[in-house]
């Protein structure tokens, strides 16, 4: 199963996409989706499902990779169901907690959003390389120059946290078993046992990032790397298919724009 982050090498249209159309993209998508009502949010999830499918990669597998960001999405839902205004309308109640529509319809739209976020997010990661979205960046990016701010460390920047979360997740997961093994416990128990288990956890994690930025430093060190201006082998080209792809997101951008307002 991948990872948030990991990239799939795939054969088709999305993937041969210039990583410039896709960045462009996921801004446009995440600059309209905090702000559209629930007919646009529809639409544009069967919009995502769709360029899913093109891209080769199953909706299931889609929503697996966002798997690390669930909790966090529970937690979301949770929040709007359980304190909704006061003045909505109740549907049932479990004891003292009411249950009401407003907080269900708020909690469910607002998890909806975040959710196409991270999938329109980890669809960019599935369908661009490192390299290709180190270049789209900094090509983007390029007009910060004129203030003097390096368009290149700003994508490298970005580009290497991308690259470390599934790294991180693998750290996590391989110090998990490495406790487990040593008969650690991870279900069940007080909020306290909780807390010294993430802590216990989360000391190694943290000693085996630094170990890997050490790593990651050398490597490039030896490498001879130098911030600053860089060329590249491969030149970002707009072929006829990004341009058509340019005008595609622009339309589906102004009618979700419409339908949302």
């Amino acid at each position: 199963m991948p990872e948030f982050g990991q990239y799939m090498d795939l054969k088709s249209p999305i993937h041969n996409c210039d990583p410039r159309v896709k960045l462009l993209a996921v801004l446009a998508f995440s600059l309209l989706i905090l702000d559209l009502k629930p007919l646009a949010l529809l639409l544009t999830s069967i919009m995502v499902f769709a360029i899913s499918r093109l891209a080769q990669i199953g909706i299931a597998l889609l929503f697996k990779s966002s798997r690390p960001a669930w909790p966090l999405l529970t937690m979301l839902f949770l929040i709007y169901v359980l304190f909704s205004p006061v003045d909505s309308v109740a549907l049932f109640s479990l004891g003292p907690i009411l249950i009401t529509y407003e907080g269900l319809y708020l909690g469910v739209i607002q998890v909806g959003r975040f959710l196409l976020l991270i999938l329109g997010a980890s669809l960019l990661t599935m369908t661009t390389s490192l390299l290709d979205l180190t270049i789209g960046l900094e090509a983007l990016l390029r007009p910060l120059r004129v203030v003097g701010i390096s368009s290149h460390n700003i994508a490298l920047m970005i580009s290497m946290a991308i690259r470390f979360i599934p790294t991180l997740r693998i750290e996590m997961n391989n110090i998990q078993r490495a406790q487990l093994a040593r008969g650690a416990g991870f279900q069940g128990g007080s909020l306290r046992g909780r807390i010294r288990r993430i802590i216990t956890m989360a000391t190694p994690l943290i000693i085996n990032i630094l170990r890997c930025s050490d790593t990651l430093v050398e490597a490039m060190e030896a490498r001879g790397y130098r911030p600053g201006s860089r060329t590249y082998l491969r030149q970002l080209v707009f072929s006829q298919s990004d341009y058509w792809a340019l005008a595609i997101i622009s339309f589906i951008s102004i009618i979700s724009w419409v339908l949302g307002n």
